[in-house]
């Protein structure tokens, strides 16, 4: 095994978000992987395509073990991406952590605000689509 930033990497050993990050940078690295460091957003739009529709594909089989190895295909695609716009000084996967923790607090403000409580699903959509309108004519 190799250590790399004062660290051995074990496949079997427990993982966590963090050490996904730390991974995603270590391949896209000069001593990483070419293929991980040849890639940009436009050449991963095919990538997330595909590993969405993979995704959508367990759900309709139900077959949960798969959605498990989907969602991790997808979420690495989420990462890579916001680890390409960190290298180019856009933003970095905290940020988009922030603007979607943003996003969610804002669009619930029945639950984190004092917006009346929804009766059902349907209301609850109503009103974030409502937030979403709002959002919208303010930009």
């Amino acid at each position: 095994m190799r250590e790399i930033n004062g660290k051995v990497y074990i496949e079997k050993d427990k993982h966590d978000l963090k050490e996904l990050i730390e991974i995603v940078s270590i391949l896209r690295s000069k001593d990483g992987c070419e293929w991980d460091r040849a890639q940009t957003f436009e050449s991963m739009k095919t990538c997330l395509a595909n590993e969405s529709q993979e995704v959508l594909e367990a759900i309709d089989n139900k077959d949960y073990e798969n959605l498990k190895e989907e969602l991790g295909d997808v979420l690495l695609q989420v990462i890579m991406n916001a680890e390409i716009a960190k290298e180019q000084q856009l933003f970095d996967i905290n940020d988009v952590v922030q603007v979607l923790c943003e996003k969610l607090i804002r669009r619930h403000p029945h639950v984190f605000g004092d917006e009346k409580r929804p009766t059902n699903d349907k209301e609850a959509l109503a009103l974030w689509k409502k937030v979403k309108e709002i959002e919208k004519k303010s930009k």
